[in-house]
């Protein structure tokens, strides 16, 4: 047992339903996942599902927003972080749209080499969608001679016109290194090898066309960017290409012969990416275009399976309702094992059942948790510290919790104090709705000055509050209850939320920590706060707990209480 390799456990039902999903060539849906941390959602995509959906005629693009986060991803030896990734150091959003077009490339090459994309497909949908006669005479001028070029001339005579031209600046080898057909042996007659070509070129000429149009938008998309407004048709110039791809290969889907689908996983690091360049709207416009042109070419024409992956609690609850109605995803949450599945998977072969029993009441049975205690069972350190006949395993898992709390509950605080306080800032300043600032509010009167300390005073004392009132609803508050939405205006559950020590659950629609291990770890903060205060900082405490505490008792799941 104590040199026994980890495995990958099958979750039979969840697998099943992604399978369902997966295995239609076109749906009307994209599909979230999504849960809590720790959970193993990447897990099951990578080394349960991904495999099989790569066999015979499936194909499936992957594409994971958080790889070039070097610092906490498995490709470079590190892991996933228990906080948001909106804490860590984020990619540019143009890391992030090469990643995507890259990967959507890469599927619509195989469509054309498997016959299923043709030169004509290309043109009929770009001509669909844009306007490009403009665009295919500039693109002529540039690449052949200056000869006029008749105002009458059609846009298909134009379109064959700019394949010739552009046709002549690629060799066989440029073509062949795109489909492979040498490597795998496969020759091809005359016609054959120019249908290719012609196909290849036209999904080139595409991205021209496309590249060409919104260069001559990067005037107007600055503009926006400086002003800090929103314009529908500029956000959709900047996800044209990805779009145009999705369309093309949901055409080319086609059972047995052809089935692509696409997997996004950490969604949120594209909502939240920086912006470094002016020719691009921000992270958060382009990834709402995205995903509306998604819906809308499910809705529309039916899409290519779509499957985001994310650990954000947004797409819960918020994202469906901000996107348009509850039922606009197709929505599967997962928090990994019961009690009862882990105890099941985890006894005799990880832990004996006196060390179980600790872990169920301490940790929960969120699967990282479990990995990481056993990893740090097999540890020297965990050997040196049972020579010593006065330690247990108690100590191993109090070592853990300390590690958790060193490492992740005590840094994201801090964040979240961080957050308060510049809440705290702009409702000085007038931008925080007058609604959100409604009377009664334990958070109506934040600090009249800029003072720094006197601003962290505030935050630590409404953070307190929000966490001894989340202690007091035993951390479990049904933000849906009754429709008592006032939870959600709280600037520090919308700070723990963001900071990813909260998570706001679909269903039932509850507030908690994403695990019972975080969740001790917030009560060792709120004790330790307690004992660190000053005798005046602890009095206005106890006065904000009396006169204005927060109290979410009545918004505490009850047994019995269906209305979610």
């Amino acid at each position: 047992m104590v040199n026994k390799a980890w495995k990958i456990i099958p979750r039979p039902l969840l697998e099943t339903i992604l399978n369902n999903h997966a295995q239609h060539h076109c749906v009307p849906q994209p599909l979230i996942l999504h849960g809590p941390r720790g959970v193993g959602k990447t897990t099951l995509i990578l080394d349960r599902l991904l495999g099989e959906w790569n066999e015979g005629p499936h194909l499936t693009g992957y594409v994971d927003f958080a790889q070039s986060i070097k610092d906490h991803h498995p490709n470079f030896d590190g892991s996933f972080p228990w906080y948001s990734w909106s804490s860590c150091e984020l990619p540019s959003l143009s890391s992030c749209r090469t990643q995507l077009e890259n990967c959507l490339e890469s599927i619509a090459h195989k469509g054309i080499k498997l016959g299923t994309i043709s030169s004509h497909q290309i043109f009929t949908t770009l001509n669909k969608l844009h306007g490009i006669n403009t665009a295919l005479r500039r693109i002529l001028n540039q690449n052949a001679s200056k000869t006029a070029i008749s105002d009458k001339i059609s846009s298909s005579g134009l379109c064959d016109r700019v394949l010739f031209a552009l046709s002549a600046r690629y060799n066989a080898s440029e073509i062949d290194g795109v489909l492979d057909f040498r490597e795998s042996g496969k020759t091809l007659s005359i016609d054959e090898a120019s249908y290719f070509k012609e196909a290849v070129v036209a999904l080139r000429l595409a991205k021209e066309v496309i590249k060409l149009q919104q260069k001559w938008r990067a005037n107007a998309i600055s503009d926006l960017n400086r002003s800090v407004r929103f314009s529908r048709s500029l956000a959709n110039s900047c996800t044209d290409w990805p779009c145009l791809l999705l369309e093309l290969i949901s055409q080319a889907a086609e059972i047995d012969h052809f089935q692509p689908k696409l997997v996004i996983n950490n969604v949120e690091i594209l909502r939240n990416a920086m912006l470094t360049e002016e020719t691009s709207v921000c992270g958060s416009m382009y990834h709402d275009s995205l995903i509306w042109r998604i819906i809308a070419l499910g809705a529309n024409e039916r899409c290519l399976p779509v499957i985001l992956v994310t650990s954000d609690s947004y797409y819960s609850y918020q994202a469906f309702m901000d996107f348009g109605f509850p039922d606009i995803f197709v929505s599967r949450e997962t928090f990994g094992w019961t009690p009862q599945e882990a105890k099941m998977h985890m006894v005799t072969d990880y832990f004996i059942h006196s060390e179980w029993m600790v872990i169920d009441d301490v940790l929960g049975p969120n699967p990282r948790h479990l990995f990481e205690l056993y990893v740090l069972k097999q540890s020297n350190y965990y050997q040196k510290l049972m020579d010593n006949e006065a330690s247990t395993f108690e100590d191993i898992v109090d070592a853990y919790l300390a590690y958790l709390q060193a490492t992740v509950v005590n840094p994201s605080m801090d964040k979240a104090l961080m957050i308060l306080q510049k809440f705290a800032i702009d409702a000085q300043s007038g931008e925080i709705l007058e609604d959100k600032l409604r009377f009664g509010a334990p958070w109506r009167h934040p600090p009249s000055s800029n003072n720094p300390a006197k601003l962290k005073e505030w935050a630590k004392i409404q953070l307190m509050d929000f966490v001894q009132s989340l202690v007091n609803a035993e951390f479990g508050v049904n933000y849906l209850a009754d429709c008592s939405l006032e939870v959600l205006d709280d600037p520090a559950a919308v700070a723990l939320v963001e900071v990813g020590l909260l998570y706001a659950q679909r269903d039932p629609s509850l507030f908690r920590p994403i695990s019972k291990g975080i969740q001790r770890c917030l009560a060792r903060w709120l004790v330790q706060e307690c004992m660190l205060l000053s005798y005046q900082n602890l009095l206005q405490y106890i006065w904000q707990r009396i006169i204005r505490g927060r109290s979410y008792r009545h918004l505490m799941l009850q047994v019995g209480y269906d209305k979610y």
